[in-house]
């Protein structure tokens, strides 16, 4: 019989993480692929993967709207309690065999709720990662909830099995988005074609001499301090002076400082060397970074795609905290100068060994062929 197999995306970073698992199951006879999308991902001013999904090919079976406006850490607990209740409808309407979840979003956690009291069995991609702050908590505590667990590292399931979870349903896969990394590199492109493929904001710039990607989130356990955070980093790229191509937080706690200190910053400063992207293809996106000098910032992005590709990171502050990292990222505080002193180290010493810290590649089908292979009845092992 067909299983049929729920993915839930509920922000623009999750749907690259699980793009080739999309896949995957779309060309499985023995799975069904049922595509639920929700909170930001549905949002323009997030970048609406909402209409990426769509115009990759997938059908979108049901669409969540649960995010509350404000990006605080009370809205972002609301949303989780919206995205609940309305989950719980959706996989009852739906009726999974499996429902999946990624990472450690604060979105995720409604998924993973909803699934577990519905009895339905839940996959969990990327547990098993140490990331700092609530984030953490989130993605140890969905490992918890989760009965298949497609770790990205040794690592990975070293922790997972030490959470108590049962070794045959721990699987190293490796993670995803590296799967988008080997298909974007296959292609070759121009990155002066973003300007014209994609609205953003800012002056047009030559990038043949060498440009930086700028991608920085606020952190959940600082939020208070988002727009110092992000003016910091605005005021190191403006005066390291570097091309560079700065891309929209995502709607976390504080959002709102980083985005008005953007904003603000824009207004009050000349910056015809920055031009500023809400959001476009995983595939295009990991050709610019791959074309760049470094990218600096607090994404994930920076540990796990840019150690495969061998490109430079500047990691700020503390979001990434405790993370498995490769010899690219390169750890600095807050101060701007420690920002500027940092980016320019990277640009000079250049590109770093490839790591495949996070996998080699073929984890969609990987990821795949358990779903439609391992028995669905779990008993979890206690953790004594």
């Amino acid at each position: 019989m067909v299983r049929k197999i729920c993915v839930v995306i509920t922000a623009r970073p999750s749907y690259p993480r699980v793009r080739s698992v999309l896949k995957a199951i779309q060309a499985s006879s023995a799975l069904e692929l049922q595509l639920v999308v929700a909170a930001s991902a549905l949002l323009e001013r997030y970048g609406n993967t909402e209409r990426t999904i769509v115009d990759e090919g997938f059908t979108i079976d049901r669409r969540v709207y649960m995010v509350v406006e404000g990006e605080n850490l009370v809205t972002s607990a609301k949303s989780t309690g919206i995205g609940l209740s309305e989950l719980a409808t959706v996989f009852d309407d739906l009726g999974p065999d499996i429902v999946i979840t990624i990472a450690d979003r604060f979105e995720t956690m409604a998924t993973a709720i909803a699934s577990s009291y519905l009895n339905i069995p839940l996959a969990h991609i990327q547990g098993g990662e140490v990331t700092g702050s609530i984030d953490e908590k989130v993605r140890h505590a969905i490992t918890k909830l989760a009965d298949l667990h497609f770790v990205a590292s040794t690592k990975a399931y070293e922790r997972v099995i030490a959470l108590g979870e049962n070794e045959e349903r721990v699987f190293v896969t490796g993670c995803p988005s590296i799967d988008i990394v080997q298909q974007a590199l296959a292609e070759s492109y121009s990155p002066t074609a973003i300007f014209d493929q994609y609205t953003g904001v800012g002056s047009r710039f030559q990038l043949s001499e060498g440009y930086i990607v700028v991608v920085q989130h606020p952190v959940t356990t600082e939020y208070f301090e988002s727009r110092r955070h992000i003016e910091e980093t605005l005021h190191a790229v403006k005066e390291v002076g570097a091309p560079t191509l700065w891309f929209w937080p995502n709607v976390d706690a504080g959002s709102d400082g980083t985005s008005a200190g953007i904003r603000s910053f824009r207004e009050n400063h000349d910056l015809k060397h920055i031009h500023f992207f809400k959001n476009m293809s995983p595939e295009d996106f990991i050709r610019i970074l791959d074309g760049s000098e470094c990218i600096v910032g607090n994404s994930s992005v920076g540990i796990r795609e840019c150690a495969y590709l061998g490109v430079p990171a500047v990691n700020i502050g503390n979001r990434q905290l405790g993370r498995d990292r490769g010899s690219n990222v390169r750890d600095v505080g807050y101060s701007r100068e420690d920002i500027s002193d940092a980016i320019r180290l990277c640009r000079e010493q250049g590109r770093c060994a490839k790591d495949l810290l996070y996998g080699g590649g073929g984890a969609g089908n990987r990821i795949t062929e358990i779903l439609a292979s391992t028995p669905l009845t779990v008993e979890k092992r206690l953790p004594y």
